[in-house]
C-alpha cells in the first residue's frame, strides 16, 4: 500500500486494511516496531521485546480475528505469556518466565493481534505512577518530565505514541483509568467478573482488579471487550452476560436522554485542583447542551470508609504477594529483595488483622448496595478521572525523613510500631488525594471510564470518569462514543512525541 500511515489507523482500522489485504501484517509489525524503537529510548514504556515470535505470528495471520494482525503490547503483570519472561516490575522476578498463557491472553491471541513486547509497571503494581526502581521510569508523552500514571503507565504511554494502537492493561484502584487520563486516551474498566482472572487466580485484590486494554479509540475497546469477555467456572466472581455488542453500542448513534450525576468535590475533603474540576464542568454544560439531565451532587457513600477499606486490602495484598516470593525465590523474601515503600506496605498488611480485613470487604458491599440503588435514579456518576493533572517524575517519592524511618522500622520488622505511628497509611494516603475519585468502582464492582475531555493550559491531559451500574459498560460505551463525536474530545495525535 502507497503511503501507508500506521500512526493514522486505530486497531479496527489496521485490521480492516490487512483483511482487504492492502497492506500486510508483516508490513504493519515493521512499522510498530519502527515506532517503538523510535520512542521508547525517551519514554522507557516497552521493557520487554517479543519481534521474533510477532514476526513469525505475522506470517501466519488469521485474518478472520477482530484485530488480526495488529500489534500489541502487554503489562508485565496478570498478563502472562508462556515462556516469557513476567516480572511485576520487581527484580525479585528477573529470573522468572510464565509457565503457561494466562486466560487473557488466551482470549486476545484469538483475536490475531500480535503481542510485540511487555510494558513497564511499577513495582507489584501498587503505585498510581510508574517509576519501578528495575526499570526506571516511564516518561509521559504530552511532557517527558511527567509521569504518565499508573499502573498501566507503560501501556498509555506506548499507545498515546502511536507505538501501538491498544495495550493491554489492568485497573485494581483505577490503573486503566489514571494513566488513560494522564496520556489523552479512552480507558474502560469493566465491571467485576467481566474479563478473565485465570487460571491461575480466582480472583485478583480480592476482586478490586480487572483486566482489559486502553486505546485510543472507543471502538476498540468495545471490539476487544467482546472478545475477551467470558464466563470463567472457577473465577470467584460472575456478572450477568451481555448477549449484545459493545461494538454495535458504539456504532448504534447517539445516547438517549441520561440523567447524570455529578461532582467535583474530592471523597477524602481534600483539594482537587481547578483544571481537572474545569474538565467535568465543561462536559457537565456539553451534556446538558445535548439534552441529559445534570445534577450535581455526591456519591451517597463515605469516601473516607471508601479509602480506608482500600487501603486495608491494598497493605494484605503487599503482604500475600511478599509471602509468596518464597515460591519464586527459594527462600523467604527479604528486605533488599524489593523496593524500600514495599517492603513496608508488607510489613503494615502483617499487622492487620483478619478483623479489619473482613470489615474492608463489609464496607465495599454496603457501598455496592448503596451505589446499585442510586443508579436506579442515575445513568451515571460523573467525576474527575483524577484530582490533579499528572505529577511530576520523583515528586510522590517519599521524603528522606520518611524513608529513614521506614528504613529503620523495615530493618527491625517494627510492623506494630509502623502501622500504629500511621506514617506508611499517611503517606499512601497522600498518593490517594492526587487520585481519590477512582478506588470505588474497584470496591464496588461497577464500571467505569475515563475520556479525554481537557488539556491544561501547559498541555496536560486531565480526563473526566463515568461510572454506571454493575453490567452497563454497554451505556458507558454509548456514551463514550457520542462524546468522541464532539470538539471536547482531545486527540492524542496532538501530543508532542505522537
Amino acid at each position: 500500500m502507497e503511503d501507508f500511515r500506521y500512526k493514522e489507523y486505530d486497531g479496527l482500522g489496521l485490521a480492516e486494511l490487512i483483511k482487504r489485504k492492502e497492506v500486510k501484517p508483516t508490513e504493519v509489525l515493521s512499522e510498530a516496531i519502527k515506532a517503538i524503537e523510535e520512542h521508547n529510548p525517551k519514554l522507557n514504556a516497552v521493557i520487554n521485546k517479543f519481534y521474533d515470535k510477532a514476526e513469525k505470528q505475522a506470517e501466519n495471520v488469521d485474518l478472520e480475528g477482530t484485530f488480526a494482525g495488529v500489534p500489541m503490547l502487554l503489562k508485565d503483570i496478570a498478563q502472562e505469556v508462556e515462556g516469557e519472561k513476567i516480572t511485576a516490575g520487581s527484580k525479585a522476578y528477573q529470573g522468572y518466565r510464565a509457565k503457561i498463557d494466562s486466560t487473557y491472553v488466551k482470549q486476545v491471541r484469538k483475536t490475531g493481534a500480535l503481542f510485540v513486547g511487555q510494558t513497564n509497571v511499577p513495582e507489584f503494581a501498587l503505585m498510581g505512577i510508574t517509576e519501578p526502581k528495575y526499570y526506571g521510569p516511564t516518561r509521559n508523552p504530552w511532557n517527558l518530565g511527567h509521569t504518565p500514571g499508573g499502573s498501566s503507565g507503560g501501556s498509555a504511554a506506548a499507545v498515546a505514541t502511536g507505538m501501538v494502537p491498544i495495550a493491554g492493561a489492568n485497573d485494581g484502584g483505577g490503573s486503566i483509568r489514571i494513566p488513560g487520563s494522564y496520556c489523552g486516551l479512552f480507558g474502560m474498566k469493566p465491571t467485576r467478573g467481566r474479563t478473565p482472572v485465570g487460571p491461575v487466580y480466582g480472583r485478583l485484590w480480592q476482586g478490586a482488579s480487572v483486566d482489559h486494554i486502553l486505546s485510543r479509540t472507543v471502538r476498540d475497546s468495545a471490539a476487544m471487550l467482546d472478545e475477551i469477555k467470558i464466563y470463567e467456572k472457577a473465577a470467584a466472581f460472575h456478572t450477568q452476560p451481555f448477549a449484545g455488542s459493545y461494538l454495535q453500542q458504539v456504532q448504534g448513534g447517539p445516547a438517549e436522554k441520561l440523567t447524570i450525576a455529578f461532582s467535583v468535590q474530592s471523597p477524602l475533603g481534600a483539594e482537587v485542583h481547578k483544571e481537572c474540576q474545569e474538565a467535568v464542568y465543561k462536559t457537565a454544560r456539553l451534556l446538558e447542551s445535548m439534552g441529559h439531565n445534570m445534577v450535581e451532587m455526591d456519591a451517597p457513600v463515605d469516601g473516607r470508609k471508601i479509602a480506608k477499606s482500600y487501603l486495608t486490602m491494598y497493605f494484605g495484598e503487599v503482604a500475600a504477594t511478599l509471602a509468596s516470593l518464597e515460591d519464586v525465590l527459594g527462600r523467604k523474601a527479604k528486605m533488599s529483595d524489593v523496593e524500600l515503600p514495599t517492603w513496608i506496605l508488607g510489613l503494615v498488611g502483617k499487622a492487620t488483622s483478619a478483623e479489619e480485613i473482613v470489615l474492608s470487604i463489609r464496607e465495599w458491599d454496603n457501598a455496592a448496595i448503596a451505589m446499585e440503588a442510586f443508579h436506579e435514579t442515575y445513568d451515571f456518576f460523573m467525576t474527575p478521572t483524577t484530582a490533579f493533572p499528572p505529577a511530576k517524575i520523583g515528586e510522590l517519592e517519599p521524603t528522606a525523613s520518611e524513608k529513614l524511618a521506614m528504613t529503620a522500622a523495615g530493618k527491625l520488622s517494627l510492623s506494630g510500631i509502623l502501622k500504629k505511628a500511621g506514617t506508611v497509611e499517611q503517606v499512601a494516603k497522600n498518593n490517594l488525594k492526587r487520585t481519590p475519585f477512582t478506588q470505588l468502582a474497584n470496591l464496588t464492582g461497577q464500571p467505569a471510564m475515563t475520556v479525554p475531555v481537557h488539556l491544561t493550559p501547559d498541555g496536560l491531559p486531565v480526563g473526566v470518569q463515568f461510572m454506571a451500574a454493575r453490567g452497563r459498560e454497554d451505556l458507558l460505551y454509548t456514551l463514550a462514543a457520542q462524546l468522541e463525536q464532539t470538539d471536547i474530545w482531545i486527540p492524542v495525535q496532538s501530543n508532542p512525541i505522537f
